[in-house]
């Protein structure tokens, strides 16, 4: 039973993925940002779950557990389905490693995992400052925005403060996907 509920598990992760239309190619390269876990400002431990809903993909969203951490040498991820730890990714600012469960798809990729939290939690003046020139962050109380020559290609929108207590959900313009993250401290 317990390789049933395993695999099932598998499959459906597999399901998260992957979409059964082909996906609408980016209309944009959005930046790569890679910035210090020291950049962060503080130290978190949260406890999430995270909701992934393709444009593409008529069955979704698809959700998953998640332990993040971050501290002044690195950001750690765990994602979970049934209990059960199916990939981890480290950064210390240099060098990002993970590890995957051999039927996490492919298309689940570490930097782009990376970038979304990046956006979804450092503080604005460090990703403005690793913005390549064209690229924009604009900041509201509870909304922040990328934008490349004035068009909006991220959204991002919060419910509480600070930004990694609550909910907050990210909209993707460019790669056609809405993930929604609820976070709670780790330790309630």
């Amino acid at each position: 039973m317990r390789r049933l509920i395993s695999t099932a598990a598998l499959l459906y992760l597999a399901a998260c993925a992957t979409t059964p239309t082909r996906p609408a190619a980016p209309a944009v390269s959005l930046p790569v940002l890679e910035l210090s876990p020291a950049a962060f400002g503080e130290a978190v431990s949260l406890a999430q779950n995270l909701s992934f809903a393709h444009d593409a993909d008529p069955e979704g969203p698809r959700s998953l557990e998640a332990l993040l951490e971050i501290d002044t040498s690195a950001l750690r991820l765990a994602g979970f389905m049934l209990g059960r730890r199916v990939f981890t990714m480290q950064w210390d600012g240099t060098v990002l490693a993970e590890q995957r469960d051999p039927h996490v798809p492919a298309q689940l990729q570490s930097r782009q995992v990376l970038r979304d939290v990046q956006l979804v939690y450092w503080p604005a003046e460090a990703l403005r400052s690793a913005l390549p020139p064209g690229w924009t962050l604009e900041e509201s109380p509870g909304r922040r925005a990328l934008l490349e020559t004035g068009r909006e290609w991220v959204t991002v929108q919060y419910d509480g403060e600070p930004r990694h207590a609550g909910r907050a959900e990210l909209l993707n313009h460019a790669e056609h996907y809405r993930l929604t993250i609820e976070s709670r401290p780790a330790d309630e």
